[in-house]
């Protein structure tokens, strides 16, 4: 019989619609029942392409006896992450806080007044390693909680006073200088491994905010430094195991510092993030792998991620079936020779195993191979590489495919937007800017609907129950802004402006500082406020640098300062933990230009308006239109005529602007070309 969970939009919430666990989704009712019934709350968290939330689930979730116990003594909820990041953010505070240490599943046992008190992540179903079962961890919590209350009272409320503590001081006074980039970028150098790429060791993420910097500091202060650690670190991800060689497309992260073995899931995220990389270090070397990538990553999005509904997923899953029929992580993609020698004939496949990467004795579980390009192969024939990569491919989509998780996040949407419209812009691919464009129809429509506000998920064109956090108003109006940009209709711009008034009215504090829910959103046991950029930019980083475009845009002195107000955290974290505050980095980057105000009294798509959109100037914003509505559109066009006839452009930064020019060249030295 299925629980609760069957009501609502969460993939992952519905993944455990069946379970014998009588699940609550997150609700005030839920902490009713707990009252009522007085006994504690069981808050599970996690992800739909969580490989160990599967695994618990299995293991004791799905079990009669583990599960009968749950609902005598708890009430259990259920928390998607990916719809509810302030309650997994709040939470995960006070695991991390408690343990050194966190992650997914994240199992959380509460008061009836959401106050945490004994924490841990993943609990096996028999005591190992000295981790206690989870029925162990289930008697032990029910006899504290009966025998030694004032204990537990006592522990959650000096769990929640420490919480209330921690609120983050506001980065000081000003915006980050010459002086705070500088040392960020001496920070980011120490840690950058110069064998492999990246930075840091295992496990190794794709640092993708870390890259936008390094590129915009290269192109703002011509650091060959910079740029060689950027360029270096793609092409590594690109040969790597973590980047898919068949289907295009990027795992979550490397277990090894050398990328070969990947964990497998790929997000949403992280691919609209890479794609916007991998484009604008094409835009800055001219580099044909970045050029592939870069498109590669895209039509992986269109072809693995996109929803009837014209809107992202958002991820699939690490683990598939094997050729047993069991679920085992990366089953889809690894190769052993044998499989290489069945789908090939002997010399294809001996060629293959050379070229990727693929060996008797395996770089994975079982003598399985993760593809890759080892490079030591010498020269190769294209067509036969393609020859091979196509019949592969063909081959692996009969095995059985990993599972997709299909809720439409907001935030992530808006970061797939941006990386498609600017992608399809420079290689002349307007089918991926006919993508975007739908993707933030599917956004306005669906997400802003009737209510003003952004909602945080859809799913199958429905509208979830979660309002958007500032992420999603920042990647949203990130998003729009590029749109705007691509296709010159001014419409985008407006709807960016309009969520950022939101962040403005809704999630911002004394001194510029932000939160990450809005003022009027669901009190929790603190308000949550991180400024640091992990897998994707935080909400705080997103919010600076779209308020500093629609600030370039409009001339808005409001959004201006708040932008400002927003980046003295990075004056504060920037010289610390460069690696944490990327996106951030970025924006002080463009800060730094100006950002420069590009204006094309010409037709978009026009040489002029090619040439704005691949400037490398850091956060340069672009207007192009022609005729008496163009004004109307953009501010920017404004008193600003062709000349002599001719498209032309005019360049502004801090108040002041060049002369205008209608020559595509001396265009492209202006921004950095």
């Amino acid at each position: 019989m299925a629980n609760r969970l069957a009501q609502t939009t969460s993939p992952y919430l519905l993944q455990h619609a069946d379970n014998p666990v009588d699940w609550w989704p997150w609700s005030p009712e839920a902490f009713e029942e707990a009252r009522k019934r007085d006994v504690p709350v069981l808050l599970s968290v996690g992800y739909a392409s969580c490989h160990w939330c599967h695994v618990m689930a299995h293991e004791s979730f799905e079990d009669e006896t583990v599960a009968a116990y749950l609902n005598a003594h708890f009430v259990p909820v259920k928390v998607d992450r990916e719809e509810r990041p302030d309650v997994d953010a709040v939470y995960m505070e006070a695991v991390q806080a408690a343990t050194g240490h966190g992650g997914w599943p994240m199992t959380v046992f509460l008061t009836a007044d959401a106050e945490p008190f004994y924490f841990g992540t993943y609990f096996p179903p028999e005591a190992r390693h000295g981790s206690p079962s989870f029925q162990q961890v289930l008697e032990g919590v029910v006899a504290a909680w009966t025998d030694r209350r004032d204990e537990v009272a006592e522990v959650a409320g000096r769990i929640v006073a420490d919480l209330a503590g921690r609120s983050l001081v506001h980065g000081g006074d000003g915006v980050p200088g010459e002086s705070e980039v500088a040392q960020a970028l001496l920070g980011l150098t120490r840690e950058y491994d110069e064998q492999r790429g990246g930075f840091g060791g295992a496990p190794k993420f794709p640092p993708s905010m870390a890259v936008e910097f390094l590129l915009r500091h290269h192109a703002r202060t011509g650091s060959e430094g910079a740029l060689q650690m950027a360029a270096d670190t793609c092409s590594a991800m690109a040969r790597g195991g973590i980047y898919d060689q068949l289907g295009g497309g990027f795992a979550r992260y490397s277990v090894d510092r050398e990328w070969v073995v990947p964990h497998f899931e790929k997000m949403l995220y992280d691919n609209a993030l890479l794609c916007r990389v991998y484009a604008h270090l094409w835009r800055t070397t001219g580099s044909d792998e970045a050029r592939r990538i870069a498109l590669e990553t895209a039509d992986f999005m269109v072809r693995e991620l996109r929803t009837a509904e014209g809107g992202f997923a958002s991820a699939l899953d690490a683990d598939s079936e094997d050729a047993d029929g069991k679920h085992v992580e990366g089953a889809y993609y690894v190769w052993t020779p044998a499989q290489l020698r069945e789908v090939l004939g002997e010399d294809d496949a001996a060629f293959a195993a050379a070229y990727f990467g693929v060996t008797e004795d395996g770089t994975f579980e079982e003598g399985a191979s993760v593809l890759r390009l080892p490079g030591d192969v010498g020269p190769v024939d294209a067509d036969r590489v393609a020859d091979v990569r196509a019949r592969l491919l063909a081959a692996r989509d009969e095995r059985p495919h990993p599972g997709r998780d299909d809720k439409v996040v907001a935030a992530w949407n808006g970061l797939a937007i941006a990386a498609l419209a600017e992608t399809g812009a420079y290689f002349d691919r307007p089918d991926l800017v006919e993508r975007a464009t739908e993707a933030a129809d599917l956004l306005v429509r669906v997400h802003l609907g009737e209510v003003a506000r952004l909602t945080r998920t859809s799913k199958d064109g429905r509208a979830g129950d979660n309002a958007g956090v500032l992420e999603d108003y920042g990647d949203v109006a990130e998003g729009f802004l590029a749109l705007a940009a691509v296709t010159g209709e001014g419409a985008w711009l407006e709807f960016a402006g309009f969520l950022l008034d939101i962040v403005l009215e809704q999630f911002t504090g004394e001194g510029g500082q932000l939160y990450d829910t809005a003022h009027d959103a669901e009190q929790l046991i603190r308000r949550p406020q991180d400024p640091t950029d992990s897998a994707t930019p935080s909400g705080w980083t997103a919010a600076a640098g779209a308020l500093l475009s629609y600030a370039a845009y409009t001339g808005s002195e409001a959004h201006r300062t708040a932008a400002e107000g927003a980046l003295g955290v990075v004056k504060a974290l920037g010289p610390r933990v460069p690696r944490f505050v990327g996106w951030g980095l970025a924006v002080a980057e463009a800060l730094l230009d100006g950002p420069r105000e590009v204006a094309v009294a010409g037709p978009v798509g026009g040489e002029l308006h090619r040439t704005a959109l691949l400037g490398r100037a850091p956060g340069a914003v672009v207007a192009a239109g022609e005729g008496p509505g163009a004004g109307a559109e953009f501010a920017l066009l404004v008193d600003r005529p062709q000349v002599g006839g001719e498209p032309t452009a005019y360049v502004c930064r801090h108040f002041v602007c060049d002369a205008p020019t209608t020559d595509a060249a001396e265009l492209a030295v202006k921004l950095g070309g």
